[in-house]
């Protein structure tokens, strides 16, 4: 199990995620192993789902990561309420996506407040940032 965590951390760090965004993830599997006894790992396509599917969000309206984020996550995007630009989610189109664990739970909790109505588990999040780092 060790060798599978010095495997998972190495392959998420050549993707572009900081040693401290690494940590975060390994952070979220450890609770979403304590919050689900059959957890098997993050995915990218339920990360994929959650980032693409519609819900009515906070604001009682159907919204979905993708209303502010592009599908293409390569591409810069446009908040859905204030019209600001939001760069690019991937590390490879932007660098400084990733580098800090402070900024990735402040915006994974605050957008899936935004999205969801309610923050989402430690297997969502990390399924998500799974998507992201595959894109």
């Amino acid at each position: 199990m060790k060798y599978l965590a010095i495997v998972f951390m190495f392959s998420i760090s050549l993707m572009g995620a900081s040693t401290e965004v690494v940590q975060y993830m390994n952070e979220l599997q450890s609770a979403a192993k304590t919050e689900n006894r059959s957890f098997g790992g993050f995915d990218a396509a339920r990360g994929k789902e959650i980032f693409t599917s519609t819900h009515i969000g906070k604001q009682g309206k159907p919204i979905a990561c993708t209303s502010c984020h592009s599908l293409n996550l390569a591409s810069s995007g446009k908040n859905s309420l204030t019209g600001k630009v939001i760069d690019p989610l991937s590390p490879r189109a932007n660098p400084q996506r990733l580098t800090s664990a402070k900024e990735v739970k402040k915006w994974l909790r605050r957008n899936f407040v935004d999205v969801y109505a309610r923050e989402g588990t430690a297997q969502e999040k990390g399924d998500v940032l799974a998507y992201i780092l595959k894109n």
